[in-house]
């Protein structure tokens, strides 16, 4: 685990009319459980974490995402995928969950606490352990549909009788990556990533009432081919939904990274 304190001296702060769409997040049972990787192709540590969210990405009870973070571009090798806009998410958790600093890999799992993410058997037990407790909500049943370059996010009104106040995340990903490292720690090593954030923004906040948001499936120029949503409780808290849908290959835009 490589780690990185606050005290460093740097700053650390941890379709609706639209004609057959593709569809995600028609839930069945419990919601599945988020997992979140903060990762760097600079960090040693981080390639057995990366293969570890790979694994879990093909389940169906899981939406594992890899968020590349920039802080460890320092090392010698600049990371290939990393954005600010992750590395801001962790600060953030960071700050949520009032830490001291931050770290790679960290795995944080359903916005409600954190695991070193090389240790497969505790990732593992603690992606179980979460998957048990949802299964006792009363689950919030998001929905995505894609067409045409747009993305419909469709979330119910809320059952309970207290008034949620969540913020709805829209990550756009890229489903695979491979990366052939030719400096720093991982040095000719070629590096696997499953469901990487390229983009990551923040859409709005679901107060409780049935809602809807129709957005463009793209925003920059980064390649990508899936969208996931997270509806989280107060900005970094814990989740309350989560959707991932892969984008057909028609309505993928193809641009330059």
């Amino acid at each position: 685990m490589r780690l990185l304190n606050f005290s460093a001296g740097v700053i650390l702060l941890a379709a609706a009319g639209v004609a057959s769409p593709a569809t995600a997040g028609q839930l069945q049972g419990p919601r599945p459980v988020v997992v979140e990787l903060f990762t760097s192709q600079g960090c040693s540590d981080c390639p057995a974490a990366d293969r570890i969210v790979t694994e879990l990405a093909k389940r169906k009870d899981v939406i594992a995402l890899s968020l590349p973070i920039t802080y460890w571009d320092m090392l010698g090798w600049k990371d290939t995928l990393a954005t600010e806009a992750n590395t801001n998410r962790q600060k953030s958790y960071a700050r949520a969950m009032n830490r001291s600093g931050i770290y790679t890999p960290q795995i944080i799992i359903d916005g409600s606490f954190d695991v070193i993410g090389n240790q497969r058997d505790k990732v593992m037990a603690a992606v179980s352990n979460r998957a048990v407790e949802i299964a006792y909500d009363k689950p919030v049943n998001l929905t995505l549909a894609i067409a045409s370059g747009r993305v419909e996010i469709s979330i119910p009104a809320s059952r309970g009788k207290v008034k949620p106040l969540a913020t709805i995340w829209v990550m756009r990903t890229l489903s695979q990556a491979n990366v052939n490292v030719q400096q720093g720690e991982n040095r000719n090593h070629q590096l696997v990533y499953a469901n990487v954030v390229r983009e990551l923004h923040r859409a709005g906040e679901w107060t409780g009432e049935a809602m809807k948001l129709d957005l463009p499936l793209t925003l920059g120029k980064a390649k990508q081919d899936g969208v996931a949503v997270i509806l989280q409780n107060h900005d970094y808290g814990q989740v309350l939904a989560a959707a991932l849908i892969a984008v057909p290959s028609n309505d993928v835009v193809a641009v330059p990274r």
